[in-house]
């Protein structure tokens, strides 16, 4: 048992800072079988425990802690510095731009130093008194994890119902405050999604999850006053390849629910406070994905049926639950339609034209307005639009260089106005440089990359490089502007944010370009977009450093397979690196939804693709570049043993002496750390290691 120690646990740190030693995680034999008849050999599959409580599991993962803290102890005033300087970006006394409700305006704000902020709303205007709903920082204290979201007021605005995680595994739990008497009612469910709904008066819907798979599962209508047990049941999904969530219109007319596969929708609603007369508005069709809205009399519904890159139909209230052949086109095909919002006079459309997310209204007799930019590359998004008989659009712009700034369009006028710009003290956006550039991929595929680096800086080849990418399920990743990328850049980084195939920057097709049997293209595409740059002078040969997560994460792993030698530091954060053997088993949380997005292992010819880049199946004896891995305990998304075996395969099989690390936050999930300071705790202490890998001391 004491094998996978270091033989120096329980020295003083400070020993262990002289001559630290890399933990060995003991080796026993595991058989993995696939129902088709494939076995795999997991010599760390022990490291799994789904109570997280075996002590010899525990006590592995406290001593890699102690390894990176003994490797990062040379490093220790770099990484305070980082965190000074980037938590010295944020402004202390910050508030978020009120939105009007049901005849409220709600908003946050923080006091100087809380990680946490106050909610609060002023009944009718902005000038009236304020009520607190939750003092978050009070609530958060004693908990090493904290986090609320779901908020939604009841429509008269007596109950405040939230979902609230003081665990990180995105099991919330149900609170209700009555802002009448300003006590919390005993009411309370677990074990449910944060998507709350409120039917009428003293009716909130909501989302339950399935106790062990974690996935969404049943729609129950809870009353107030009543104990959990007794809610009830208006919606089961039986398909555990989809999951399910509730809203409410932009009218606030009707309620729906929601069914969503990676490739299929389902969707009915029913009018407010009638939740037994759900009506579909389409059924469920293989390739199908379709999402409707309504305002004033119409629905709005974004379809890709006959589209791959969406369009908008629309169909007035008589015609709900009549066949989709009746509904009237609003768009033609072409650029991707990535989002929208239903007004009573107009539609706004966020659409993707040449990787960028730009802005588009459509009037109801038809006339289109553009909303452009002056940039290379930034994305255009639409905010908080919870009123539908308005004629202004909220929406947000930013790009790697400019801090998010809140702005309005009004769609009757064609003016616009500027609600908020995101302080950041200390930055000028003048002293960046963003740009677009193309890199044409091994398999002639135009791939976009955004870049930003500090002004006067010269492409000689001598720069150092930090890469990102993440390229999987249609998640596109939009130049956003970053106040911990800007200690990077000041120290002469290059950042490039890579839009590789997996995502939908250019359109269904990169989707489909960059998923199951073809999602190899997503690696070549990172790698691909690495060699462009060095060889366009932007970087030098061995100063690049890439980091992904999640499925970014696997990324990051095929790639560390693949091409290791174009990389001195790689960063994988909670990395999704096991995937055959976790795919193999439906009982591991979010699992069978996700078969159109991998494939589904029981199948051989899908087996034989996932198991060409599967990072921990295809770890090998050659020379790895510096990594540094993190993973929670907590975590719902990808469970914390895959990096948790990863890790140890890795220190067996690689034949090079760099530094591997780490970091396991055992307070929290697939987020990291709660709370906007404590979160970049570990980002300063990443940036730290990779700062130092590339070279750059100061």
């Amino acid at each position: 048992m004491r094998s996978l120690l270091l033989a120096s646990l329980f020295v003083s740190t400070a020993t262990l800072a002289q001559a630290p030693t890399p933990p060995v995680a003991a080796q026993r034999a595991h058989e993995v079988r696939a129902p088709f008849g494939a076995v795999r050999n997991d010599e760390y599959y022990w490291l799994r425990d789904d109570t997280r409580k075996n002590p010899e599991m525990l006590a592995y993962l406290g001593a890699e802690n102690a390894y990176t803290d003994a490797m990062m102890a040379p490093l220790k005033s770099l990484q305070n510095k980082l965190f000074a300087e980037i938590t010295g970006r944020i402004k202390q006394d910050d508030s978020s731009v009120p939105y009007r409700q049901d005849g409220y305006y709600y908003y946050r704000r923080f006091t100087p130093g809380a990680d946490y902020p106050i909610v609060a709303r002023r009944k009718g205007s902005m000038t009236a008194p304020e009520q607190i709903l939750l003092d978050e920082p009070a609530m958060a204290k004693g908990s090493g994890y904290f986090a609320v979201s779901g908020f939604e007021a009841s429509r008269d605005g007596r109950y405040f119902a939230y979902a609230e995680d003081k665990v990180g595994r995105r099991q919330y739990v149900l609170k209700i405050l009555d802002t009448i008497t300003g006590k919390m009612l005993s009411d309370t469910v677990t074990n449910i999604e944060p998507d709350l709904v409120w039917g009428s008066a003293n009716q909130l819907l909501y989302v339950e999850k399935d106790p062990v798979t974690l996935q969404s599962k049943r729609i129950k209508l809870h009353i107030i006053g009543s104990p959990a047990d007794s809610d009830r049941l208006l919606y089961e999904e039986k398909d555990d390849t989809f999951n399910i969530r509730v809203t409410r219109t932009a009218s606030g007319k009707f309620t729906c629910i929601v069914a969503e596969a990676t490739t299929m929708t389902e969707q009915r609603c029913a009018p407010f406070g009638q939740p037994d007369r759900m009506t579909l508005i389409a059924p469920r069709t293989k390739d199908v994905l379709y999402r409707a809205e309504h305002a004033n009399g119409r629905w709005i519904v974004r379809t890709n049926a006959g589209a791959p890159n969406y369009q908008l139909k629309s169909f007035p209230d008589a015609a709900l639950g009549k066949p989709s052949s009746s509904w009237k086109t609003l768009t033609k095909p072409g650029d991707f339609i990535d989002d929208f919002a239903a007004f009573d006079t107009f539609t706004a459309i966020a659409e993707r034209h040449d990787g960028n997310k730009r802005l588009r209204l459509l009037s109801r007799t038809g006339k289109s307005t553009l909303v452009d930019a002056s940039e290379p590359a930034y994305q255009m998004s639409l905010d908080d639009n919870h009123e539908a008989a308005t004629p202004w659009v909220r929406y947000t712009y930013e790009s790697l260089a400019t801090p998010t700034t809140t702005l309005e369009w009004n769609s009757a006028t064609g003016k616009s106005r500027t609600l908020k710009v995101q302080p950041v003290p200390g930055y000028d956006a003048k002293n960046y440089v963003t740009e677009r550039v193309w890199t044409i991929a091994r398999d002639g595929a135009r791939v976009p990359v955004s870049l930003v680096y500090k002004k006067g800086l010269k492409r000689d080849g001598t720069a150092p490089l930090f890469q990102y990418a993440y390229g999987s399920y249609g998640l596109s990743s939009d130049p956003d502007y970053s106040i911990a990328t800007t200690s990077l850049l000041d120290r002469g980084v290059v950042f490039a944010l890579a839009h590789i195939r997996g995502g939908q920057e250019m359109g269904r097709h990169w989707f489909d370009d960059g998923h199951l049997a073809k999602k190899q293209n997503s690696f070549n595409d990172f790698v691909d977009v690495t060699r462009d740059l060095v060889a366009r002078r932007y970087a030098a040969k061995g100063r690049v450093a890439a980091r992904g997560g999640s499925a970014g994460g696997l990324l990051m792993g095929a790639v560390a397979n693949q091409a290791p030698q174009d990389y001195a530091v790689i960063v994988a954060q909670v990395p999704f690196v096991d995937v055959l053997t976790t795919m193999l088993d439906t009982s591991i949380p979010l699992t069978t939804n996700e078969f159109d997005q991998w494939g589904n292992p029981a199948n051989e010819a899908d087996y034989k693709v996932m198991a060409a880049y599967s990072p921990y199946d295809n770890v090998r004896a050659q020379a790895y570049p510096s990594m540094f891995v993190s993973t929670g305990l907590w975590d719902s998304q990808v469970q914390y043993y895959e990096p948790a075996k990863w890790v140890p395969r890795l220190r067996a099989r690689k034949t090079d002496s760099n530094p591997l690390l780490f970091r396991i936050n055992m307070e929290a999930g697939h987020g990291g750390k709660s709370g906007r300071f404590r979160s970049y705790a570990d980002q300063a202490e990443m940036y730290a290691f990779v700062l130092d890998r590339l070279g750059i001391k100061n």
